[in-house]
């Protein structure tokens, strides 16, 4: 864990670069945290305490570049600080260590599993993940837990954060159109939440499901409106024929009362 002397002045984040300017690989490193952001946004409407940061530069020493994860959570933070949102995360002025930081490896490594995974250590993140979709003898997806300073990895696909309240792992699924493994939240009972996308689609089945059994109960009530309009036609007719009958039972002379 790095230590900060509140008596000396940091940048702040309009003084830093907002970026490394180091482009990303392929999409992926932008979707897939992104999609974890996604959810949060949802999942947390109502909170306010926490900050999701996707190719954000995490500045923690005044003489050295940032360093700059996919994609970290932090706890305990502003979720906004004003209208222009974060330029970066200045760590000595946030006062708050990310929890979570997320990075996904594409074609080429860049310090992965060595340089950025050290820097992760020392500054005290509670859990690294690294997710290598191309990845085939070892798995894909690697959570590592911080104890007592060294980062232990985690058993199984999907893992249990208690610090964060949620789960991840992966599974196929499709987001933005895109059919393909994708990084998700899980909750505690290991059910996977659903992204925004699904949620939207969900709600427009349930309208859709909705608007079905409206029309339905309209088709069984008109159904059942011209039934008794039948049952009450046929009644009239039946009624007729026999006050007909009784009229020529009478013009013969018999009393149709006493038949």
């Amino acid at each position: 864990m790095l230590n900060y002397n509140p008596l000396h002045r940091f940048p702040s984040a309009e003084e830093l670069p907002d970026s490394d300017d180091t482009p990303v690989d392929n999409e992926l490193q932008d979707l897939i945290p992104g999609l974890l952001k996604a959810m949060l946004a949802l999942l947390w409407v109502e909170r306010w305490d926490w900050f999701f940061g996707v190719d954000m530069g995490i500045f923690y020493e005044e003489d050295k570049p940032p360093i700059v994860p996919d994609g970290f959570l932090s706890l305990g933070v502003q979720r906004f600080i004003d209208e222009n949102l974060r330029l970066s995360y200045v760590l000595p002025l946030e006062e708050v260590v990310p929890i979570f930081v997320l990075e996904v490896v594409s074609k080429q490594y860049r310090g992965e599993y060595s340089t950025k995974k050290d820097t992760y250590e020392e500054l005290g993140v509670l859990y690294y993940v690294v997710y290598n979709p191309t990845r085939r003898q070892k798995a894909p997806l690697e959570v590592y837990f911080l104890v007592n300073g060294k980062y232990v990895l985690q058993p199984g696909s999907q893992v249990w954060l208690p610090e964060i309240g949620l789960g991840i792992g992966r599974c196929r699924g499709v987001y933005q159109g895109v059919p393909r493994e994708w990084l998700y939240w899980y909750d505690e009972l290991g059910q996977r939440l659903l992204t925004p996308e699904e949620l939207i689609q969900q709600e427009k089945q349930r309208l859709l499901q909705e608007q079905q059994r409206r029309q339905e109960a309209e088709q069984r009530s008109f159904e059942e409106q011209q039934r008794r309009l039948q049952e009450q036609q046929l009644r009239q007719e039946a009624e007729r024929k026999a006050q007909i009958l009784a009229e020529r039972l009478r013009e013969l002379g018999i009393d149709p009362e006493n038949l």
